[in-house]
């Protein structure tokens, strides 16, 4: 039986004979580590938002059955696991809200600052769902005035919203006062490892509406527990972020394969 953490399983590797040649040099003399810090998503074990689509798949037909090929259907919400929301999800046409393939790649191509905030909110699991715990600027960056160079990317380890296979109300969530001051400071992207910016019990969203006010981009639901390829963890400090939603026209959301890499 296996007792490893799941948060920091990496995906299994396919075997060498099964894996092209090519792959298994360019793995050999990589200099680039990479974290995929998107949580696996699994049918019937993948938690949503309460009252929200659950992922399902219709196979369509299977090769085992004599098809010429596999083919498969899915239906779920677009806020599944990590995701980026578009502006449409939390703000009214008059408002003019850009839908998620409007939003410029730039929000989620570049290079990114990981926060982690997790000692503050080593109890966040016991809360009371009438009391949320919110990340507050003295959290993130106790003098801002001293943080120079700041990426415009930032993304927030809470610790908890520790896996999508058990889902828990009471995470952290962003103040609008953090909103405020990660945007006088120029990000145009906040990024966070729980379902929402805002508490789960929220009616009036007021990190999101502070956050629309900056026409920041939004990613939740990444796993910054994730290992790299080489099997380390993620350190706070600078990376580069690779996390380009689909181009859903429409769309309020789109779920998304986010990856961290040492820059260059």
């Amino acid at each position: 039986m296996n007792h490893q953490d799941p948060a920091n399983q990496t995906d299994p590797r396919i075997p060498s004979p099964m894996e092209p040649p090519g792959l298994r040099q360019d793995r050999q003399h990589a200099t680039d580590e990479l974290w995929d810090i998107s949580p696996r998503i699994c049918v019937g074990q993948t938690q949503v938002w309460p009252g929200d689509t659950p992922l399902s798949r219709e196979i369509v037909c299977r090769r085992e059955d004599g098809a010429p090929v596999t083919l498969s259907a899915i239906r779920t919400t677009v806020h599944l696991a990590s995701h980026a929301d578009g502006e449409n999800h939390y703000a009214v046409e008059a408002e003019s809200p850009r839908r998620i393939a409007d939003l410029s790649l730039r929000h989620y191509l570049g290079l990114c600052f990981v926060f982690d905030v997790q000692q503050h909110f080593l109890d966040a699991s016991a809360s009371q769902p009438s009391i949320p715990t919110l990340i507050e600027p003295a959290h993130l960056i106790p003098n801002p005035s001293s943080v120079a160079n700041l990426p415009r990317r930032v993304l927030i380890r809470t610790g908890t919203f520790p896996t999508f296979d058990t889902w828990n109300p009471h995470f952290a969530a962003l103040s609008p006062d953090l909103v405020h001051t990660l945007a006088k400071l120029g990000v145009i992207t906040i990024a966070v490892d729980t379902p929402s910016v805002d508490p789960q019990n929220s009616k009036d969203l007021q990190a999101h509406r502070a956050i629309f006010a900056h026409r920041i981009a939004i990613i939740e639901g990444v796993n910054l527990r994730a290992l790299s390829d080489q099997g380390r963890p993620i350190e706070p400090g600078v990376y580069e972020l690779i996390a380009p939603p689909l181009k859903l026209e429409g769309f309020d959301a789109s779920p998304l394969r986010a990856i961290l890499r040492r820059p260059r």
